[in-house]
């Protein structure tokens, strides 16, 4: 059965119809969720700042209290060690130098028994001399052993650190101010002068 041709009402109806069918466009409801999530991310995202900076000032205290401790541990390390090593330095000193006393009371023994040696005439017997000689030299090698040694400046130029002078005699043969003989010989214990050695001085001939 033929349709019966459309007439100018039914084309403005049907027009009319199509323009009502659903279109794809937000509603309103949606926009006003879509805003709300906006808004929400960025009131999170503000409350999330100010907790970052707390944070941060947090871990930068703690960096600096860390950096801190570190260098009171390495002077703390550093204090230690001087300290260790002027104790090691005291007992070096102590142990060198503690025979000091002693030394000094024997140096009369090694002058006696040195001026014995000299004194001895013609008549003394080569045993006894050679009794006193050995005795002598024991005790000088005991002496050296422990790190004492003479002082004979003979020949040498004055010096008032390790000499002390008991006169001074005119002489042009030998330049002034030079030892022209040691009365007593001086002695020092590991390089510390425990006794000066007692010298004549020479001076310009007037």
């Amino acid at each position: 059965m033929a349709k019966d041709p459309q007439t100018p009402l039914d084309e403005e109806l049907q027009r009319a119809e199509q323009g009502a069918e659903p279109q794809d466009e937000p509603l309103e409801g949606q926009l006003d969720e879509a805003d709300a999530a906006e808004d929400a991310a960025a009131d999170a995202e503000a409350m999330a700042d100010p907790e970052a900076e707390i944070l941060a000032a947090k871990v930068e205290e703690l960096e600096q209290a860390l950096s801190d401790a570190r260098d009171q541990a390495v002077r703390a390390a550093a204090e230690a060690q001087n300290v260790r090593r002027r104790a090691e330095q005291d007992v070096e000193k102590a142990r060198k130098f503690a025979l000091e006393k002693f030394v000094k009371e024997l140096l009369p023994v090694v002058d006696s028994l040195e001026k014995a040696l000299e004194s001895m005439g013609e008549d003394a017997s080569e045993a006894h001399r050679e009794g006193v000689s050995m005795t002598l030299k024991l005790q000088l090698d005991v002496l050296a052993k422990f790190g004492v040694e003479s002082v004979e400046p003979q020949g040498e130029p004055f010096d008032p650190q390790y000499h002390e002078a008991m006169a001074m005699v005119p002489n042009a043969e030998v330049e002034p101010n030079t030892v022209i003989d040691v009365m007593q010989k001086g002695y020092l214990l590991n390089g510390r002068l425990v006794r000066p050695a007692m010298v004549v001085v020479s001076q310009a001939a007037g």
